[in-house]
């Protein structure tokens, strides 16, 4: 069975689309963001998941993808379109090469137009395919940069994307209205450039008139997807936490492990945001903790000290998760969620002070 997960970074209004094999494991990343890299890493190992692939529909202007450095933190490698001239991947991709992960696989068909390297990755049963930035949902890519030409694309569109199955899914690359998936039926029908009886001239003199500005990013993007977002310079990952070993989760918090805050404690705030009957009572707390209650915690933040990482504690880790946000916008960023509270602190061994069996 495939698992399926469609990602979206408010930014740029790009998806990321992560596929995996629920038997091997085995998973592939299409069109990561280089500033999603942490959620996306992140879920991939709260499914347990391996990535074997981020594969990259075109090289993108407005954004800057993540394939580099989710090389770096997973071991996934990296494939591109042979015609994209980018540098750095482990596998340059032509028309009909199968990416496989586990039991499946993506078919690759070249789609050009938006770009000369523009890829359609098609699921082995036809049920699904990903357009990238050639067919968008009643829309199209741009042809006017980037070696684009409206006439390549009206081919690759009718002939390559729309010759699939009337019920084959598309996902696009992109989408500035919230629409998330459409299907070769709909596009067929209702695609207000390349639908119905519409014809190549029609597109052509559509798309030579759209009159858009160039992508606010272009200039920076272009250069390191042409190096598959390999950064100039080695401190791509400076922004990590060095103060303990944390763990970012697929919901957006610094998580510490009860071990690892044990081996740091005597570095950092112990903050404590149950309420003072919780605090005193039977499931103890840990020594040194402070206590602030969470509904006091926006007034009372000056009581910490801002220079020293925090860790924030409470029963489950639900309270002290919401506590980083509050401390955020206090300007506290060097700042943890103890992974499963107080439950986990005492279920693992670790000393409390006070409590009871």
């Amino acid at each position: 069975m495939l698992l399926f997960r469609q990602l979206f970074d408010p930014s740029s209004s790009t998806y990321s689309y992560l596929l995996g094999d629920r038997r091997s494991r085995e998973a592939v990343l299409i069109d990561p963001v280089f500033e999603q890299v942490r959620r996306d890493a992140a879920l991939v190992r709260e499914l347990g998941l391996e990535l074997k692939w981020t594969l990259e529909t075109h090289v993108h202007a407005d954004h800057v993808t993540g394939a580099w450095l989710l090389g770096r933190r997973l071991g996934s490698r990296i494939a591109i379109s042979a015609a994209s001239g980018a540098q750095g991947a482990d596998r340059p991709l032509a028309d009909g090469d199968r990416v496989e992960f586990g039991d499946r696989a993506l078919v690759v068909r070249s789609t050009p137009g938006h770009t000369d390297g523009c890829l359609t990755y098609v699921l082995d049963d036809e049920s699904m395919a990903f357009t990238g930035d050639c067919l968008l949902i009643r829309g199209s890519g741009r042809t006017d940069f980037q070696q684009g030409d409206p006439a390549t694309m009206f081919r690759s569109v009718r002939e390559r994307i729309f010759g699939l199955p009337s019920d084959c899914l598309l996902y696009p690359g992109h989408d500035y209205r919230g629409l998330t998936v459409t299907s070769v039926a709909e596009e067929r029908a209702f695609n207000p450039r390349l639908g119905g009886d519409i014809g190549v001239g029609d597109f052509i003199g559509f798309m030579n008139n759209l009159g858009l500005p160039h992508p606010k990013k272009i200039d920076l993007a272009v250069p390191a997807n042409l190096r598959c977002g390999r950064p100039d310079d080695a401190g791509a990952e400076a922004d990590e936490p060095q103060w303990a070993q944390l763990r970012f989760t697929f919901g957006g918090v610094w998580e510490i492990e009860p071990q690892s805050l044990e081996e740091v404690a005597d570095r950092v705030q112990i903050l404590d945001v149950r309420e003072p009957e919780e605090y005193e009572g039977a499931m103890g707390r840990i020594d040194g903790a402070n206590l602030i209650p969470i509904g006091q915690l926006e007034r009372r933040v000056g009581e910490l000290d801002p220079r020293r990482p925090v860790v924030t504690v409470c029963r489950s880790g639900a309270r002290s998760a919401q506590a980083l946000t509050i401390l955020h916008r206090a300007g506290i960023r060097q700042a943890a969620n103890l992974a499963g509270g107080m439950l986990r602190w005492r279920a693992e061994g670790h000393a409390v002070q006070g409590g009871r069996d």
